[in-house]
């Protein structure tokens, strides 16, 4: 499916999931102070070998390739950190991506030194937190402000929600939705949302919480890539309900770490093709070496939306590898699980 016409179907699937979210704001303490609105994401923007898109309703206009904060920090030089970082701001990529907790807090160093200069007002910075505390939550967003050098992030997210009761702990009193709406307050967070990679059911319980809480997220990050269509699929169940909330819609995973692309039914510049295609804002990817990143450059200068025959050929290739979650490890594993490595993270 090409995405004008997921957009034009969004709202009668998304009906059938919303059967099982009930997402009908409330009013709260946690009532959102963000744009109400809400049309469809907008056609895409090319400038130069970049596409540009509308973040949800937010109206914020993001590179639909974004910059993946993990792997910035694996290289053992940080002047090469730096250098991709800055790099990937010059020729058009403007969404960063980060977390509290990537390599003990090494990533957004390196990316606040590569933001110096004058290059921070050229982007869209995220990063994320683990605290399902208040008190937790306050403390990782004051140093990921400090590491990022900063005294604000576009979006902040509440990192590794992959667990049923993760969006009772973060909405409950003294939970972490009260330190990241005062830091709002503050000045020191513009938008919030939240991520998550382990089932699609865990980020319908997140948005459902959220309602009965009379908040809705300005975004939402999901693996969605050409495995997902097939298993546990975030893209079936929970893509029409972003898109019909306005919701700005983060794809992830990709290629799965790489995984994906063991399976040897497609390529790298496939894989961020088919994520393109879907109605993401931006769809984060890992960059660590110059190649790579001319790589991330060439899928977005040679994509078009792709025809219905186009998507079926290519899920075709990829449903029996895809059936089993052999490839999605982060779904059916913990290898990817930091905060159940590290329970004292979320406090």
């Amino acid at each position: 499916m090409n995405r004008r016409k997921f957009i034009e179907n969004a709202t009668v699937a998304a009906a059938l999931a919303a059967s099982h979210t009930m997402l009908h704001p409330t009013a709260s303490a946690f009532t959102s102070t963000s744009q109400s609105a809400s049309t469809p994401q907008t056609r895409d923007v090319k400038r130069g070998d970049m596409i540009f898109r509308k973040l949800g309703r937010t109206g914020e206009d993001v590179s639909a390739i974004g910059l993946g904060g993990f792997h910035i920090g694996v290289q053992r030089d940080e002047a090469e950190s730096i250098r991709l970082i800055r790099a990937a701001i010059d020729r058009g990529i403007n969404f960063m991506d980060n977390c509290w907790d990537y390599h003990d807090g090494g990533s957004e160093v390196r990316m606040g030194k590569a933001l110096r200069d004058g290059y921070r007002q050229k982007v869209f910075l995220m990063t994320k937190i683990d605290g399902r505390t208040k008190d937790s939550a306050a403390k990782q967003i004051d140093e990921s402000l400090k590491r990022l050098q900063t005294d604000r992030v576009d979006l902040m997210q509440i990192h590794e929600i992959i667990r049923l009761e993760d969006p009772d702990r973060c909405f409950n009193e003294g939970g972490t939705m009260e330190a990241i709406l005062e830091a709002k307050k503050a000045g020191k967070i513009r938008y919030i949302g939240f991520t998550g990679h382990k089932d699609p059911f865990v980020h319908l319980r997140m948005l459902e919480v959220a309602a009965a809480n009379g908040f809705r997220f300005d975004a939402v990050q999901l693996p969605l890539n050409v495995m997902d269509a097939h298993f546990r699929s975030f893209e079936r169940q929970v893509l029409p309900v972003l898109v019909r909330e306005g919701v700005g819609v983060l794809g992830m995973k990709s290629m799965g770490g790489e995984a994906i692309l063991r399976s040897k039914t497609v390529t790298p510049v496939e894989c961020l093709h088919y994520a393109l295609n879907l109605p993401t804002s931006t769809v984060i990817t890992g960059i660590n070496t110059q190649p790579i990143l001319d790589q991330a450059f060439e899928a977005a200068r040679t994509f078009k939306p792709m025809t219905e025959q186009q998507v079926a050929a290519l899920l075709a290739r990829t449903r029996e590898a895809a059936s089993k979650g052999r490839y999605e490890l982060f779904k059916t594993s913990d290898r990817l699980d930091g905060t159940a490595r590290n329970p004292h993270w979320m406090g």
